[in-house]
């Protein structure tokens, strides 16, 4: 029966509380069987071993009513559950234009953080029709579908309260792009790994504090990157090729990284780094990652010694969102669906021409740009974003487990 088919129809709402155990929804169903009813919805949720089952269902016969509401009490409580049946015409009132996934990151969420969301999400005119716990650990992430006003004033709105009140939030626009292939494309330096590569390097040259001082200033938009990428680079000048290997063993990944990629991996999903470090570590993680592409500086080596000078095109601010593009295009996924994750000023054109941008562990000038804004230090918790929940993660591992 269709939905215009049930808008008049008369329809009993069958709702039972209790213990959860196998065989609930079985027996309930069961039970309606015998007055052969039509099913038009169902909802069920379980939480902490309680359950919450509802049935949409036709109405019998006028006859066989009051039979089906004394038996469905009489099988409620021979299970110890209970039961309420309410009389009602037609199925739910159909969801709201402009639909969209908001999804909330606390570690912990408090109730009031959620109670500040949650007003917010009613103060733009949006309804919130169901709500899902993706992960209970590193952090609590819950997703909210929300219809009845368009995405970007609800991210806007939300944005602003999340800031105000410590949470993490993503607003992206429903729809069956949200499953589509995509590609997810992440800064190297403090994003993809915990490091900034080229200081790595100066401390093997003894000018750690130096460049770590110019890194500071470019990272928090004082400076033109492709100048103090220069001088930086100019301070490795004669340093041996050979510290090369031995920064490759230093960088250490973030915690969750393996986990983000691996999953996306495994969902069909290409994977990019784009990096204002340097080839000579990126081709390094490409290879170890199984990354799909890599970009970054190059060092120039001659005569086995760094000469202080970058090759090729520089990786810049407008270099990253040119190859954000660029990738998008060799993979054949619309910009629309890419995912850009990073933490600096020279991140920001990629977040912005990205269809998601995730500002992780960022500076408060990027936070407020991105789309959104990641502010605990696990990476694949941009998994939770993309609807994707810790036990599809946890199984996907086991899953792998068995096969080796």
């Amino acid at each position: 029966m269709s939905a215009s088919q049930t808008s008049d129809v008369p329809t009993l709402l069958v709702k039972i509380f209790g213990k959860d155990r196998p065989g609930i929804t079985a027996g309930l169903f069961d039970t309606l069987a015998a007055y052969s009813v039509d099913v038009v919805d169902i909802e069920q949720v379980v939480s902490r071993g309680r359950l919450v089952l509802c049935a949409l269902v036709t109405e019998p016969t006028v006859a066989s009513q009051g039979e089906l509401r004394a038996t469905v009490h009489s099988w409620a409580e021979s299970l110890k559950l209970q039961a309420e049946i309410i009389s009602g015409t037609g199925d739910n009132r159909p969801r709201g234009s402009g639909r969209s996934h908001v999804t909330v990151l606390g570690h912990p969420l408090t109730a009031e953080q959620t109670a500040a969301i949650t007003a917010r999400i009613a103060g733009t005119g949006g309804n919130i029709d169901r709500i899902f716990r993706l992960a209970k650990y590193p952090v609590t992430a819950v997703e909210f579908a929300v219809s009845g006003c368009e995405t970007e004033p609800l991210r806007t709105a939300l944005a602003t309260e999340a800031h105000g009140i410590g949470v993490d939030v993503a607003v992206v626009s429903a729809g069956l792009h949200r499953r589509a292939q995509r590609l997810v494309v992440m800064d190297v330096d403090s994003t993809l790994i915990q490091d900034e590569v080229i200081e790595l390097f100066a401390a093997h040259a003894g000018c750690e504090d130096k460049v770590a001082e110019v890194t500071a200033a470019a990272m928090r938009g004082e400076l033109d990157f492709e100048q103090s990428l220069h001088a930086r680079v100019e301070l490795l000048a004669g340093l041996d090729a050979s510290v090369v290997d031995k920064v490759r063993t230093e960088v250490r990944l973030t915690p969750g990284a393996r986990t983000l990629i691996r999953t996306l991996k495994r969902l069909g999903y290409q994977v990019g780094v784009v990096s204002g470090g340097f080839t000579q570590v990126t081709d390094d993680l490409k290879e170890r990652l199984g990354l799909d592409f890599a970009s970054a500086n190059t060092l120039e080596v001659v005569d086995g010694k760094l000469t202080g000078r970058v090759t090729g095109e520089i990786v810049d601010r407008a270099g990253k969102a040119r190859l954000l593009r660029r990738f998008a295009a060799e993979a054949g996924v619309p910009l629309s669906q890419t995912v850009a994750i990073g933490d600096g000023a020279n991140d920001l054109d990629m977040l912005n021409t990205a269809g998601l941008g995730v500002a992780f562990n960022a500076k408060p000038v990027v936070r407020r740009a991105a789309h959104t804004a990641v502010n605990v230090p696990f990476l694949d918790t941009v998994l939770y974003l993309l609807g994707i929940t810790r036990e599809e993660v946890e199984a996907a591992d086991g899953d792998e487990d068995l096969l080796h």
